[in-house]
């Protein structure tokens, strides 16, 4: 006999917040991606243009900290970002041996594309709520990761 023959998973999984989480994560990933794709992007370009924005010029090293891209990560990004004419990569005057990595006018003009392909990709994911709702899920979601210690 087929319990679940409607396909529904059980009931204290869909009132669990951990499974429900993991469930819109996977799906917004995935639209994410391949959202991103479409601009010839990927999600770490993103990360690091925006962490350049908003904090200027920076070394590599600050980049992977100031975006949570993995360190050994980071030069192969940068390195796609360069060769792309998003960033630029230079010594840094005051340590030779670190490079300092700066967003280009090109690179600001991508990040603001990708800006609205990224919030057309909110309005999608979160078509169901409201404004208020949406600010407010933003808000809780933030304090859940604050409390993980990964704000």
């Amino acid at each position: 006999m087929d319990l679940m023959a409607d396909d529904s998973p059980p009931t204290r999984l869909r009132t669990m917040a951990s499974w429900l989480m993991t469930q819109v994560a996977v799906g917004a990933d995935r639209v994410v991606g391949e959202r991103l794709a479409t601009a010839d992007t990927r999600r770490h370009h993103y990360r690091v243009l925006a962490a350049l924005d908003e904090s200027g010029p920076s070394s590599q090293a600050e980049v992977a900290r100031n975006c949570g891209v993995h360190s050994s990560d980071v030069v192969a990004v940068v390195n796609d970002l360069v060769g792309k004419g998003l960033v630029d990569r230079s010594p840094d005057p005051a340590d030779r041996r670190r490079n300092t990595i700066t967003i280009t006018a090109v690179g600001v003009g991508k990040l603001r594309e990708l800006d609205a392909l990224l919030a057309d990709v909110q309005d999608e994911l979160l078509a169901p709520l409201t404004t208020d709702e949406r600010t407010e899920l933003v808000r809780l979601l933030g304090l859940v990761l604050e409390h993980q210690g990964r704000s």
